[in-house]
């Protein structure tokens, strides 16, 4: 099973960078999970963005960032995984190699195969 991870944060409540510890702790973590086979892909995503939308036909473009999100997509994972329960419990911890000064959260997704 293929499962997404969109990791998802207030930009307004997010540290201004990971600290030494979160970066060791990342870094074991990340060697944990390509050891283990799971980790297929992961990275953190820019706010730069661009938003296309469809409606009655057509398109419009808006360009980013868009400062007044209260909530960005800071970033992904992409797992292969034998159970949700498995991605979840990769998923908790991801969460805890954060400190308390990060309010963070996962949205994990199963991917859909035809």
């Amino acid at each position: 099973m293929r499962h997404l991870m969109l990791i998802r944060l207030d930009p307004n409540q997010a540290p201004d960078g990971p600290d030494e510890r979160l970066v060791a702790d990342m870094t074991a973590l990340i060697e944990d999970m390509t050891k283990a086979g799971v980790l297929l892909d992961t990275a953190g995503l820019s706010q730069e963005t661009t938003r296309i939308r469809q409606t009655g036909g057509v398109q419009t473009v808006t360009d980013g960032p868009f400062t007044e999100s209260k909530e960005i997509i800071g970033g992904y994972c992409l797992l292969q995984t034998r159970t949700r329960e498995e991605a979840l419990e990769w998923a908790r911890r991801f969460l805890n190699v954060h400190g308390p000064e990060w309010d963070i959260e996962l949205e994990v997704r199963a991917i859909d195969h035809p």
